[in-house]
């Protein structure tokens, strides 16, 4: 008995850290435009950027879930109860904080498409 359940908790790590190394958290745009200097193609590139990232994000949030999937199936059907929360926590965090960043990275951008178009509108 001491041995199965050894067994069933190596090979959950083992998958786990399998399918943790196939999700890649996705970096975030750096040097997004100033909306106060930028030219009209430096806030386009800025925009296909936040939509570059928004998709990686997208991808990266599918990868988690079939992640989570994967975990609760390898820690199989007779796994204790607080055994799959913890591994949907852990889904549930890892998700929470790449939506809280794209959200972020987008408002900012966001910002600066209102001070350009605030700058346009005077000129």
């Amino acid at each position: 008995m001491i041995k199965t359940i050894i067994s069933v908790t190596l090979l959950t790590s083992l998958a786990a850290a399998t399918a943790s190394a196939e999700c890649s958290y996705p970096k975030s745009p750096s040097g997004l435009p100033d909306g106060a200097t930028a030219t009209q193609d430096e806030m386009v590139g800025g925009m296909k950027a936040i939509k570059e990232y928004n998709s990686a994000v997208t991808t990266y949030l599918n990868c988690l879930e079939t992640e989570m999937n994967t975990r609760i199936e390898a820690a199989g059907p007779e796994a204790p109860a607080d055994q799959v929360e913890q591994i949907k926590a852990i889904h549930t965090k890892r998700h929470n904080a790449a939506v809280e960043e794209l959200e972020s990275t987008a408002a900012r951008f966001n910002e600066q498409v209102k001070v350009f178009k605030a700058r346009e509108k005077k000129s």
